[in-house]
């Protein structure tokens, strides 16, 4: 811990921290509670992120009425406010407070992966179940996660140290990490899922709507020779905990064609937000064009900051 934390800038940082530490402490149903609470309050803030949540719910999912997208907006924000409690669990609880909230399935075709020897990449989305998720995993598994860190350096040394409690954390642009861990036989975690405008990128299709999007899981499968498999999470209602599943490893990948091959992940996605569709995290701007001629959907919340989530992992 460096000195620099007890700067007054830190100190609301501090003050949020040890409400998270508090939230972990308490019984499960307890921190429903709370988050139910913590819900409400995101969802009646002015906050440019909600805007966005619910021009991305009006965008992807058009066959919903207004008050259906309305409806869908409360349960997403309360799914917010779960997520920051998750959080807290995530970076303080023990493992078997961890596995005991959760049902892990597929793990066979992860054994299967690393059975023949060259390590397994798991690909997944940004669901607001992303911490708990990852976490979960870790507890079966030694785990590699892509993460990027935050700008407030406080928050991004607790959640680094939370990261190497409990698996090894790779920073979203050290290739040569996820590929040193493939070319050992372990598995690394990334969601590739979020708007990229790098060298690599492409418009491929999300909800039928072009959006800028990493064809670098093709590239990394093809030098690694790894296994490429899905991770989704989901949250169970009342105190039921968690189901995560690992999916089967794609045949025939990567292809000759990179958007192809992101355009069978995001299949595979959609079919997952539609199941939650309250838990996947909308208040990121995904449909960002890679030039000035794809349309701005979000208006005067075009220039604000992708929503703030612990992790933005990506590759």
């Amino acid at each position: 811990m460096r000195l620099e934390f007890l700067r007054p800038r830190y100190w609301l940082t501090w003050a949020g921290l040890c409400v998270l530490r508090g939230i972990e402490l308490l019984p499960f149903a307890a921190q429903r509670q709370v988050a139910t609470a913590l819900g409400a309050l995101i969802r009646h803030l002015p906050l440019a992120y909600v805007r966005i949540a619910e021009r991305n719910i009006e965008l992807c999912l058009p066959k919903l009425s207004a008050a259906e997208r309305t409806t869908l907006l409360d349960r997403h924000c309360q799914s917010l406010g779960m997520g920051l409690c998750e959080t807290a669990t995530t970076w303080w609880s023990g493992d078997a407070r961890v596995a005991r909230l959760a049902e892990v399935q597929g793990l066979e075709h992860l054994h299967a992966a690393f059975a023949k020897g060259r390590g397994a990449i798991l690909i997944g989305g940004h669901f607001t179940t992303i911490e708990i998720a990852t976490r979960i995993l870790g507890t079966m598994v030694p785990m590699n996660v892509v993460y990027r860190p935050t700008k407030n350096a406080l928050l991004a040394h607790i959640m680094h140290t939370s990261f190497c409690r409990h698996g090894k954390p790779i920073r979203h642009d050290d290739i040569r990490a996820m590929i040193r861990a493939l070319k050992h036989n372990e598995a690394v975690w990334y969601a590739p899922d979020q708007s990229y405008r790098n060298k690599g990128a492409a418009m491929v299709n999300f909800f039928g709507i072009p959006a800028a999007t990493t064809t670098a899981t093709s590239r990394l499968a093809r030098i690694s020779g790894a296994a490429v498999l899905t991770y989704f999470p989901e949250r169970l209602p009342g105190l039921a905990g968690y189901r995560v599943v690992i999916g089967p490893a794609f045949e025939d990948f990567p292809s000759d064609d990179p958007v192809r091959d992101v355009e069978r992940f995001h299949a595979l996605l959609e079919a997952q937000v539609l199941k939650v569709p309250e838990q996947y995290l909308w208040m990121h701007r995904r449909f960002k064009g890679l030039s000035a001629d794809y349309p701005d959907y979000y208006g005067r919340d075009s220039r604000s900051r992708a929503a703030a989530c612990a992790t933005k992992s990506t590759i």
